[in-house]
């Protein structure tokens, strides 16, 4: 049996309401009443945390990232609650990285002096567009003037890495206002840029009812204009979506390089490594947030009440699962991690990978696992020979 190394560990913690559900979104979240049962739901995701502790297996928490939904709706009080807790039953590496995902409506700005002093050294701002009628298509709540204020009350209340999310390709966007939205987000000079094209997902309202998109040739070039406006800016992009000229990422590049996380609230995944073994396995928390918060109250099939299911990553599905993350990554990663996180060996790789090398898609897999700049572009069909 091969006894696999213990890869860093993180922690996704999922807060599942909004104050509107966005006809893009295929997330788990869900439309928020008047009041919030913050408490109550603080209190399940402390049971939640305590029933997963042992899976920690002495590695202290490397990165947090408090997703949805949208955090923002909980109190400052409440994020400094969680992390207090996770703190006390886990433990924190001295760097840690901790992400709260944060919208720009106006209610939620005066917040963000709360979230930095609660612990949180990390804001990601859900912008998307800062042109209104980009929002209003969207379905966003907020409009392009709050997006600058979020901005600006973000870098006052403290925040010195910072993450913008952006969409292109929006319904009725033109090349010339996906430029405008961009460069916008390089004016306010974040650490991060999230760059990402829409795409229309199953179970969205845009799915059943879709809108007009721009035309593939308008999408072509808002992408190659894009990358070089990010470029040119100083901003290196690491991932297909991710640009830095700070720091980059860390909790998703800890999922990019196949390592362990825990994933805490209604709906959350986790991928675990489980102790003495060669066992790999992925669990997944009871979705709907009425039956989360009830599942404390009685035994389930798992010894954590809360998990819905849990199924094992086989041997055999490793390689995909491994290279459908770690393919992202334009530098690719150390071939090294491969064998250890998997308890595969290179080998296993081929022979797709000599003959995606030949036609000049991958770099040498004893150099890097990773993809040239034309098998990047191509990524799609690349993984496809894995399936």
């Amino acid at each position: 049996m091969t006894v696999l190394t213990l890869p860093p560990l993180s922690l996704y913690i999922h807060i599942p309401w909004c104050v509107r559900k966005c006809p893009y979104c295929d997330f788990n979240s869900h439309q928020a009443d008047q009041t919030l049962p913050e408490s109550d739901y603080v209190a399940a995701l402390a049971s939640d945390l305590d029933a997963d502790a042992e899976l920690a297996q002495g590695r202290k928490i490397s990165t947090i990232f408090f997703g949805g939904g949208t955090p923002s709706l909980f109190s400052a009080q409440a994020i400094g609650q969680i992390l207090d807790h996770a703190e006390a039953t886990i433990g924190f590496a001295p760097d840690i990285e901790i992400t709260l995902e944060a919208n720009p409506g106006t209610f939620e700005q005066d917040k963000f002096s709360g979230f930095r002093a609660a612990g949180v050294n990390r804001l990601s701002i859900g912008i998307q567009s800062f042109a209104d009628a980009q929002l209003q298509a969207l379905g966003r709540i907020h409009d392009g003037a709050a997006a600058h204020k979020a901005v600006a009350t973000a870098r006052a209340a403290g925040f010195d890495n910072l993450n913008l999310d952006l969409m292109h390709g929006l319904p009725g966007q033109s090349r010339a206002a996906g430029m405008a939205d961009l460069a916008t987000a390089i004016d306010f000079a974040p650490e991060h840029i999230s760059w990402y094209q829409l795409t229309i997902e199953p179970n969205t309202v845009f799915y059943s009812q879709p809108p007009t998109l721009p035309e593939e040739d308008t999408l072509a070039d808002i992408q190659d204009e894009g990358h070089e406006k990010l470029e040119a800016a100083g901003y290196k992009r690491y991932e297909v979506s991710a640009y830095a000229r700070g720091p980059r990422a860390r909790h998703n590049i800890n999922y990019w390089q196949f390592g362990d996380y825990l994933g805490i609230g209604a709906g959350a995944h986790g991928k675990i490594t489980l102790p003495d073994s060669d066992t790999i396995v992925r669990q997944w928390k009871t979705r709907q947030p009425e039956h989360y918060l009830q599942a404390q109250r009685g035994p389930g099939r798992f010894a954590n009440p809360f998990i819905a299911g849990r199924e094992p990553i086989e041997p055999e599905a490793r390689p995909l699962e491994f290279l459908l993350n770690a393919l992202r990554l334009v530098e690719g990663c150390d071939p090294a991690l491969y064998p250890r996180y998997t308890g595969r060996a290179l080998k296993t790789l081929q022979p797709q990978w000599q003959a995606l090398q030949t036609q000049g898609l991958l770099k040498p897999l004893t150099e890097r696992i990773g993809t040239t700049e034309l098998g990047l572009r191509f990524l799609n069909e690349v993984l496809g020979r894995y399936y």
